[in-house]
């Protein structure tokens, strides 16, 4: 027999945490019998104070079931304390025997319930109403509660009421038998407490306990109760995922439904009940109070629907959460509390509603929900009248500041048919009437079912909601002995070994949580050895349900020899290891609120950009650092918390302005649906006529006043010549500002007046910003040429003095950059160049683009449209990842974590995975679908450095790993299991290519030919071509139409070719000029494609190189990185990307031949 657990390991508790009786003592209800005997009054009615009777808390075991019973469940009256409210005192629980251990020790008087249940309170909300004796028996009736413990965590309890006669057959009183003594029942509780809140599955067990009690006789009872209780603490809860678990509870079967994650609710309870309730509008006014944190009551004359409606409703909440006092279920001594001067959702009896509608009588409460019935225009109601429109995904590339753009003004604007159809629902007091289009099916986890397909999508993908999967769990028998324990648990095991066994090898989802239950069960048995393996296999499975705390518990109560044989297994000690120096899980995200707070002392350089950053108005550091030249002009360099705060309000009172502006439909005719009005003058004179200037990304115009006009000035594009001069008026001179235009002979003049200065700066930089955007087809410098523009405006409103606007020049960075030194590419690039991107948008500073993978589009029934598009994912710096569509080259997925190390290598397993090889020897496995990395793989005991599968194959069963120290690797995608491995016979291993059936590996010193059994076939050393001096291979190609091995070796500038028939032959040298490095190097059709450093325009850039192959020859020389070319790859031939490194941070698309 397996060994107990650990005493000191603290195991996950099962589906109960308490179970409980409760009811009237019998001392109150002999103490009602005998006066109603004396006075001769033939029926009861009372109501008395209730208590618990006894209480059944976890582990338990019963060697010696009859005799426990006989000394501690004599009768339904005998209690382990006589009267809560006698001697104030908590009820001590049954003290059964450890589940696997020896027997517990006699508790003292105080014993620790689990947390969040108080004895004191928990028979009040058993019986909210009181103990009613009554004259005949009730129907049984369930209610619910919820328990909330000083910190905030929650339990959850099912209560199930049911009555018994006081009397079995007969009473004794004063030593004679009566047996007509009066009619009366007692009611009594059964009250199971849980973690979770499995509302209906719970109520379906005591709905089968309640069957077996009423029967029985009253000693019979605690027996009966403890069986149940057992039980229930022998099942686990299922953990987050598609794995409901079912269990039998006599005749009935219980489904226990899974989370659909581990930051989604458990959902055990019918979704639909509040619109059963309340009509729709009453629903979103509930909806509305909850979510502006009002005070609320519900009313009920069922105690069941209080919980039941309360909680749909904070299931309606998710992913937001109720952060106030919530007790759904007031009992009548509770009252009191909704006299709390904070925000609280609570519930009570319908009785009640009068004295604590009085109490609620607030003008806070009431005012509230009149001004939405009488629909009055309030600060609520202009907020829901801006709730815009999910902004267009260009714009969540670009980050602009908070500017609404056309599409979102137009939002705002009802049409006529708008404004019919919502008449036409507000006149009609039946909503029923209305015909409304047929629902989707419901969803229990709260996801939208997305049915329309992406935007712009016009097909619709009808899908079926995939089924959960059940697993039955293995029947406990009784007496519960330590031996029908022990054998339940192997049931269960080889229950889960079997379901392994026979699950199809892609459906790692389900085998996961087999592993984490299998895993549980062990900890239970005391196999703390086999939990880990186990647990070892779920953290390579999925991460997302790797239970951290539990598995460093259970690695710090191993003994002496399970620590000699977890030594024995290299790959477990590697996961012990990291958990045990990482206990909290390093790579997790910094959720917490970032509270920004303006400062309250003098602020250098460091600080002010910490501060701005968490204001949020800008995140690069270099226009931060020209932000604070600019706010100290001519004095010492730091600025003061009031300097600091003039500028904050001013960013965020133009911010503001911004949201309000209102373009007639007219005008927003003219311009693109991103467009975003991000200055407006005052009203001034133009050539034009009389107006505002109006100053988009994209363009000027002119809004006429009068009749509301759009009179186009120009876009920036077009622009020719922008200068300041001054006009003669009267007898002084008014400064003017003029914009020649390329397509237009008239100059267009505008009297600015004292704007007329900052209106010169910003046009100019904002057509400097374009021109280098179209000179590098690079549109992210027209974003940061805006920002520097809606700073120079903040600079200006915040300093108000004569040196502002040469202070707000400090701001104007594209226009000095051009004047300085202009900024153009060569002919050869500009033809190549299609576009760039900027994966490090919205970053303080540009990170390195390490890796680049290019991954065609899918359209998966099951996902999304948009989904299925092509995508480019760029590693980053420290294992951050964004993901690009490749349809529109906009941001599909912002950076999200593989670790924390470089990255080395990228790979497409099949359609659903891209494996991603780290510097920390970890391959991360990352779902293409939720864009997130729950799956690791962990053989590898040195930097992961390439990752490949064999070309042609759509869907590849096999992918090769290498690693630094010479391993290589073979995986079966599907089981993500090894299924061959050899090592090199020397380490540095960068890079590999199959080709001929055979492994081609790149060692640095050489390049080796390994046969698949991990034998040497051929190699070709670097000193046999090089004796001259040291170098080694960085970079390999290999052309199998052309026979050729194309390498670059460290320190040259020159790409060598080999024949693939005879290696011993010298090579062919392709010369780079201007090269001083190379980095990386793919073959695109018959081109060769190397990015490097070299001198471009005289100074130090990223270059590419494009060679013929067939030729050899240098066809092409790209210039358009400011950085070394890190890494290249192919998109289907038709493009090739190229990243670049951290100065830059950029990626180049380029059109391939």
């Amino acid at each position: 027999m397996a060994e107990a657990a650990s005493p000191h390991l603290s195991l996950p508790s099962g589906l109960l945490e308490l179970c409980a009786l409760l009811g009237a003592p019998r001392d109150s209800l002999r103490s009602l019998e005998q006066v109603a005997y004396k006075k001769g009054v033939k029926h009861l009615s009372a109501l008395l104070d209730p208590e618990v009777l006894s209480i059944f808390v976890p582990p338990f075991i019963s060697k010696e079931d009859s005799q426990t019973a006989g000394a501690n469940c004599g009768t339904l009256g005998k209690t382990r304390m006589r009267s809560l409210r006698k001697k104030r005192e908590k009820p001590r629980p049954e003290q059964w025997k450890g589940l696997l251990g020896p027997p517990r020790a006699s508790e003292p008087e105080d014993v620790a319930v689990p947390g969040g249940v108080d004895l004191l309170t928990l028979p009040q909300l058993c019986f909210p109403g009181g103990v009613c004796v009554a004259t005949e028996p009730k129907e049984d009736c369930v209610h619910f509660l919820v328990l909330t413990d000083v910190c905030g965590n929650r339990t959850y309890g099912v209560v199930a009421q049911y009555y018994r006669p006081l009397h079995d057959d007969y009473c004794f009183y004063n030593g004679k038998t009566h047996r007509e003594c009066p009619g009366c029942f007692v009611p009594f509780a059964v009250c199971v407490v849980s973690r979770f809140p499995y509302y209906n599955s719970l109520k379906d067990c005591l709905s089968c306990l309640l069957a077996h009690l009423k029967p029985c006789k009253d000693f019979e009872v605690d027996s009966h109760i403890k069986d149940f209780a057992a039980k229930l603490s022998l099942i686990p809860s299922p953990p987050p995922g598609p794995l409901h678990l079912v269990f039998n509870m006599k005749s009935l079967q219980i489904v226990l439904p899974a989370r659909a994650d581990l930051e989604s609710p458990i959902l055990d309870l019918d979704l639909h009940l509040p619109l059963l309730c309340f009509r729709p509008e009453k629903v979103l006014q509930i909806l509305t109070c909850i979510l502006t944190e009002q005070r609320i009551v519900f009313f009920s004359s069922d105690w069941a629907l209080l919980t039941l409606v309360t909680e749909c409703f904070m299931a309606y909440l998710y992913p937001l959460q109720w952060q106030h006092p919530f007790v759904p279920i007031l009992s009548d001594q509770m009252l009191d509390f909704v006299m709390a001067p904070t925000s609280f959702l609570m519930g009570c009896h319908l009785d009640h509603f009068e004295e604590v509608s009085k109490v609620l009588d607030t003008y806070m409460f009431h005012s509230f929900l009149k001004a939405r019935l009488n629909r009055r225009m309030d600060a609520f109601a202009q907020m829901d009248l801006d709730t815009q429109s999910e902004e267009d995904r260009i714009n969540g590339m670009l980050l602009s500041p908070r500017r609404p753009t056309v599409e979102k003004i137009a939002s705002r604007k009802s049409s006529h048919l708008c404004v019919t159809h919502r008449r036409m629902v507000v006149s009609m007091p039946n909503l029923q009437d209305i015909a409304m289009p047929e629902l989707a099916p419901r969803n229990s986890s709260l996801r939208l079912t997305d049915t329309a397909g992406c935007r712009g999508s016009s097909g619709v993908l009808n899908v079926t909601p995939k089924s959960p999967y059940t697993f039955k769990i293995p029947e406990i028998h009784f007496p519960l002995e330590s031996q029908c324990v022990q054998a339940y648990y192997t049931r269960f095991v080889s229950m889960l070994s079997e379901a392994m066994c026979i699950l199809a090898p892609d459906n790692s989802l389900l085998l996961a949580r087999y592993l984490y239950l299998r895993g549980l069960v062990y900890l239970m048995q005391g196999q703390l050895l086999n939990a880990l393996l186990d647990f070892q296999n779920l953290y390579k499975t999925d991460i997302r349900i790797f239970p951290t705390d539990l598995v460093k518990r259970t690695v710090e109560s191993m003994s002496a020899p399970e620590w000699e044989r977890a030594e024995q297994a290299p790959e477990l000690m590697r996961l012990i290891s990291e958990i045990l120096d990482k206990p909290h899980e390093a790579s997790k995200l910094d959720d917490h609120v970032k509270n920004f707070k303006l400062p309250k002392k003098h602020m250098q350089l460091g600080d002010f950009m910490k501060r701005v950053q968490e204001s949020g108005i800008v995140k690069d550091a270099s226009t931060i650092h020209r932000l604070f030249e600019a706010l100290t002009v001519g004095q010492e360099k730091q600025i003061d918390p009031e300097t600091f705060k003039d500028f904050y309000n001013c960013w965020k009172e133009t911010e503001a302005e911004a949201q309000e502006v209102s373009l007639p439909w007219l005008v927003m005719e003219h311009l693109d649906k991103n467009e975003c009005v991000c200055k407006l003058s005052s009203s001034v004179k133009t050539n034009l006529g009389v107006g505002k200037i109006a100053m988009t990304q994209k363009r000027l115009f002119l809004l006429t006043e009068g009749r509301p006009g759009y009179l186009e000035i120009s876009t920036f594009r077009n622009i020719e010549e922008v200068k300041r001069t001054s006009t003669a008026f009267v007898l002084r001179r008014i400064p003017t500002l003029k914009i020649r235009v390329a397509s237009k002979k008239e100059v267009f003049e505008a009297n600015l007046k004292t704007e007329c200065d900052l209106w010169h700066l910003m046009v100019k930089e904002m057509w400097a910003g374009k021109k280098l955007a179209d000179d590098h087809k690079d549109p992210h410098y027209v974003q940061q040429a805006l920002t520097n523009v809606l700073l120079m405006d903040a600079v200006v409103g915040t300093l108000q003095s004569p040196g502002a606007i040469y202070a707000a020049s400090k701001l104007s960075y594209f226009d000095k950059t051009s004047n300085e030194m202009p900024m153009t590419l060569p002919e050869t690039t500009l033809e190549t160049l299609k576009h760039k991107i900027n994966p490090s948008a919205g970053e303080a500073f540009p990170q390195a683009v390490d890796v680049l993978l290019y991954t065609p589009g899918h359209l998966d029934p099951a996902e999304k449209v948009e989904d299925a598009h092509p995508k480019l994912w760029c590693a980053l710096s420290e294992g951050n990842v964004t993901v690009f569509d490749a349809s529109s080259w906009t941001i599909h997925q912002r950076s999200f974590k593989v670790g924390t190390a470089k990255v080395n290598c990228m790979v497409m397993a099949d359609q659903n995975q891209v494996w991603v090889g780290s510097e920390d020897s970890v391959i991360y496995i990352i779902n293409v679908h939720s864009m997130s990395c729950n799956k690791q793989l962990t053989a590898h005991c040195s930097s992961v450095t390439d990752l490949i599968v064999q070309d042609g194959q759509e869907a590849p069963s096999d992918v090769y790993s290498c690693s630094m120290d010479g391993t290589v690797l073979v995986w079966n995608v599907s089981t993500l299991q090894v299924t061959s491995r050899f090592q090199l016979p020397r380490g540095g291993l960068t890079s590999i290519r199959l080709h001929g059936g055979r492994l081609w590996c790149c060692t640095g010193n050489s390049i080796m030919v390994m046969k698949m059994n991990g034998s040497l076939h051929q190699e070709l050393k670097i000193e046999e071509n090089f004796k001259d001096t040291s170098t080694s291979f960085l970079a390999f190609q290999l052309l199998p139409e052309e026979e050729q091995l194309w390498a670059a070796c460290a320190g040259r500038s020159e790409v060598y070719i080999w024949s693939l028939k005879d290696l011993a032959q010298p090579p062919q040298r392709v010369p780079l000029k201007d090269c001083s490095e190379i980095n990386c190097m793919i073959r695109v059709k018959k081109q060769v494609w190397v990015g490097s450093r070299g001198l471009g325009q005289g100074t130090p850039k990223g270059k590419i190189y494009v060679i013929d192959a067939e030729r050899k020859t240098v066809e092409k020389e790209l210039v358009a990185h400011m950085d070394t070319v890190r890494t290249l790859c192919s998109a289907e031939d038709r493009y090739v990307l190229s990243g670049s490194g951290r100065e830059e941070g950029k990626v180049a698309i380029w059109k391939g031949e």
